[in-house]
């Protein structure tokens, strides 16, 4: 907490190395009789805490609702807290909480899940991470209906969230219920980067060169955990069809290790992608930012910019390509898909290009239905001809 006044910052919950501004969802504290109520992730929870708003007791927050779900959105008033939790298996819902129980007060969203593509309860698992400093959480969901190849094994999808600095939580995702719709086993994880986990591991990729907290750069062990993440999950599943996808950061690393790891994917798609540091910290709306994240500047070290940057790596990119970009993203603006999609052109290598006039950095969220329904078609058909799953007409119908 910081005293605008004074400008002196007081750390309220010293006993939890975790993430206390959720994304999305995070809203500003609530006062509550000397208290604060604030939401916090923890490896794929977003869980709601009561803390002490003078510092008393730092240590020992005391913890309102935790567990395998996503609190994202709260509100209190006279002596009651009200939440939207979702979790896996669930859209969000409002619950009255007391002490950890949960009451629910609506069923809004019941029509919804007998109409919509389902799989199974998706499956935790604990991969070590590649670096030995603990696992990386990882899901798998399987489909109720496996687009099966002839060995009888499942094609897989694995995802990569955005961020970097953001979390795949424990909440209901549609998009991983379309592809498992479409006969797709999904896999996803919280490799190092990603909050919810304590503060160096969230600065672990970090530039080596940052004069402190130096870390692995972008594509070091964040790269690595996503592979060990992936081998994780493959056991009742196909090897020779797996396709990779991202968007933001999540299209970066998809990038990157399309670029290093062509061999491990049938094929990939690159949505709003950072492809080119070096130009994204000056033509973006966050310019400037990278030298922070990162650890150096532009000016400082242009050379690892272009070593972080999967456009400097694009001949190693030998697997179907999917790239697609809105026209007016500001956070990645358009030219990053440009520089690849001709990159790659050039080089001969097969890749197609969509990009969705009048729409931002996140049109697969808040964009135009008649947009947002055409990307799905989209990714579904691409990775229908190169991985075997169900075409988008068999999928979205009606």
């Amino acid at each position: 907490m910081v005293d605008v006044a004074t400008g002196r910052e007081d750390v309220l919950a010293t006993g939890i190395d975790r993430t206390w501004r959720p994304f999305p969802g995070a809203r500003p504290p609530i006062w509550d009789d000397g208290h604060l109520l604030v939401s916090c992730e923890d490896r794929g929870g977003v869980h709601l805490y009561r803390v002490a708003a003078d510092g008393a007791g730092a240590g020992t927050a005391q913890a309102l609702l935790t567990g395998e779900r996503a609190v994202t959105a709260y509100d209190r008033a006279g002596g009651t807290t009200v939440v939207l939790v979702t979790d896996h298996d669930h859209l969000g819902e409002l619950h009255v909480t007391d002490d950890g129980s949960l009451r629910r007060l609506t069923s809004l969203t019941e029509p919804f899940h007998d109409a919509v593509p389902r799989g199974r309860t998706p499956v935790r698992l604990a991969v070590p991470s590649p670096a030995g400093d603990g696992d990386v959480d990882t899901w798998v969901l399987l489909p109720d209906e496996p687009a099966t190849g002839d060995g009888g094994r499942i094609p897989v999808l694995l995802s990569i969230h955005g961020g970097p600095m953001t979390q795949y939580a424990d909440a209901w995702f549609d998009e991983f219920r379309l592809w498992a719709g479409a006969g797709y086993a999904v896999v996803w994880c919280n490799p190092h980067g990603s909050t919810g986990y304590t503060q160096d591991r969230v600065r672990a990729i970090r530039s080596p060169l940052a004069e402190t907290a130096p870390g692995t750069g972008w594509g070091g062990i964040d790269a690595d955990d996503v592979l060990a993440a992936l081998d994780g999950a493959l056991a009742a599943v196909d090897r020779d069809r797996v396709g990779v996808l991202g968007g933001s950061y999540g299209g970066y690393l998809t990038s990157w290790l399309a670029a290093h790891h062509s061999a491990r994917f049938a094929a990939a798609c690159s949505e709003r992608a950072v492809n080119n540091l070096e130009s994204l910290d000056w033509s973006s709306d966050a310019a400037g930012w990278f030298g922070h994240e990162l650890g150096r500047s532009l000016l400082d070290a242009p050379e690892e910019y272009r070593r972080m940057s999967p456009l400097h790596h694009v001949r190693g990119i030998d697997v179907p390509m999917l790239i697609l970009h809105s026209e007016d993203d500001l956070r990645c603006p358009v030219e990053q898909a440009d520089a690849l999609f001709v990159a790659l052109r050039l080089l001969g290598r097969a890749v197609e290009y969509w990009r969705f006039p009048e729409e931002s950095h996140g049109m697969s969220r808040d964009g135009s239905p008649r947009h947002r329904v055409q990307r799905a078609q989209i990714i579904l058909d691409f990775f229908g001809r190169h991985l075997g799953g169900r075409r988008p007409e068999q999928v979205l119908a009606g």
